[in-house]
């Protein structure tokens, strides 16, 4: 199965881009982040020949407490500029609760607010019985209440993202498909990514990184075109940190490309300088 596209174009669009984990990975410790990581994102919209800057994505991680345990409270916003906002205005916040130790999820929620549309998703992982108790409001309508079972090594698309900066990247040779699971929309998907080799890449202001490069699968929808029209750049050091995501989508393409870190847990040896 594909995944389907899914709102939330900012965010989701990075995301998609940078899931890279196999199964195995799901019980994977944690060595890559940590709580006051914060790494910005400038979003740009091609229309024709013009790259427009359109808005700002940012991750964050912190410390927290849910229900009595610490966890890390996992957070990305997206948002558009003002001068966008007529054309198009976007506010969207995906947030995870997740264990310190092996970074299963415990609650997931996303706020969609884009144009005239907007959705709620609410998620809570039971790991007793294996379930996911999934609250869903699309476009003001009721929430609609559903339980589904919780694959082992299956995550939110939040989670997913800092699961997959802990993959050991050594196993793979060149264009290895890397399996992966995840709940989007109320729904599990089984998906692949494929994994193309290293890169020097640049961000928007000439920085220059090595990187590991990725291509996910994609099908057909409101956003995307169907194949494998999607790339990202990660750093190739031990944050394993988004550089660029490119994509193309069906009315032009879209792009992030970063801005600034803070709080990396290791330094960003992969800069070149």
């Amino acid at each position: 199965m594909l995944l389907k596209p899914v709102r939330g174009l900012f965010l989701v669009f990075i995301l998609i881009g940078i899931l890279t984990t196999a199964r195995a990975q799901c019980t994977s410790v944690n060595t890559v982040f940590g709580a006051g990581e914060h790494v910005t994102y400038s979003a740009f919209y091609n229309w024709g020949f013009i790259w427009l800057n359109a808005g700002v994505v940012t991750f964050s991680v912190e410390a927290a407490v849910w229900q009595n345990q610490p966890v890390y409270h996992l957070q990305s916003i997206g948002i558009t500029h003002r001068a966008y906002d007529r054309f198009f205005m976007v506010r969207d916040t995906f947030e995870s609760y997740v264990m310190k130790d092996n970074l299963r999820p415990l609650e997931f929620r996303q706020i969609t607010n884009e144009g005239s549309y907007s959705s709620s998703h609410h998620y809570l992982f039971n790991n007793h019985n294996r379930t996911i108790r999934a609250m869903i409001s699309k476009e003001g309508g009721p929430v609609q209440h559903s339980i589904l079972p919780w694959p082992e090594c299956s995550f939110d698309i939040l989670t997913m993202i800092y699961q997959a900066r802990n993959i050991d990247f050594l196993k793979y040779k060149k264009n290895d498909k890397i399996p992966i699971v995840m709940v989007v929309d109320g729904e599990i998907h089984n998906l692949y990514i494929r994994y193309l080799g290293k890169e020097v890449v640049a961000n928007r202001d000439g920085r220059k990184f090595n990187c590991l490069k990725f291509s996910p699968l994609l099908v057909k929808g409101t956003i995307f075109e169907a194949g494998e029209d999607m790339t990202v750049w990660v750093t190739d050091d031990k944050n394993r940190v988004p550089i660029v995501v490119e994509a193309k989508i069906l009315i032009g393409s879209v792009k992030a490309m970063f801005v600034e870190a803070e709080g990396l847990m290791h330094p960003l040896t992969s800069e070149i300088k």
